[in-house]
């Protein structure tokens, strides 16, 4: 599903205009980066968490060179889904 289809959706659930519910799904996805970018996780009960999970310092090869590289610590952003979230695609709920 892509994010069009999902303001379609929620445009034809509400009634809302789809320039409405694009605008509101644009500031909540600005808010979940911004508060990621800062360093904050986003905990979304009965949905799931956006957490920053930190990767260390890894030696990785360079297959076309040959040679040895050193990946640098870094951060990356993750979604773990919420137990009921999980249970409900699992039974294949809606």
């Amino acid at each position: 599903m892509t994010k069009a289809e999902i303001v379609t959706e929620i445009a034809n659930k509400t009634g809302i205009e789809k320039v409405a519910v694009q605008a509101t799904v644009e500031s909540f996805m600005d808010a979940v980066k911004g508060a990621m970018i800062s360093g904050d996780n986003v905990y979304l009960r009965g949905f799931g968490s956006f957490t920053i999970k930190k990767r260390a310092q890894k030696t990785g090869r360079n297959i076309s060179r040959n040679t040895t590289i050193i990946i640098p610590e870094h951060n990356i952003p993750a979604f773990k889904p919420a137990k009921s979230f999980m249970h409900d695609v699992k039974n294949k709920k809606q």
